[in-house]
């Protein structure tokens, strides 16, 4: 998937050269990324020791929260849509004891799939 994928609102795959300036500081010695997603401006990067989220916020994006979850934190994950032609889609993800999922909205497009897969890879 390609630019245009991804200025449609489309998970794409992004790649990992394009990550060093922006979480070179937020990695571990031993830690390398294994994939990850753009989501419109939303990243979720899968690491071999934990999973990122990066939530671009305010008007130009560049306010960011990032967000890191131990694998083995993850007690349990969803998706939710109304099927092939649903308009939107949610994933959630519990972390520990916390009841209050965390929640991640996906447009019209947006492949939560290839997301879901990958955390279910690496969250067993």
């Amino acid at each position: 998937m390609g630019l245009l994928s991804g200025l449609m609102g489309n998970a794409s795959e992004v790649d990992n050269s394009d990550l060093e300036h922006l979480i070179a500081n937020t990695l571990i010695e031993g830690e390398s990324v294994q994939k990850a997603y753009k989501v419109v401006r939303d990243m979720f990067i899968f690491t071999n020791k934990r999973l990122i989220l990066i939530d671009k916020q305010g008007v130009t994006g560049s306010k960011m929260e990032i967000l890191s979850i131990a694998y083995s934190k993850i007690t349990k994950f969803s998706k939710e849509s109304a099927g092939h032609f649903d308009l939107d889609a949610e994933l959630k993800i519990w972390v520990g004891s916390d009841p209050t999922p965390i929640t991640k909205d996906f447009k019209a497009g947006d492949n939560i799939n290839e997301v879901y897969k990958i955390i279910s890879q690496f969250s067993i």
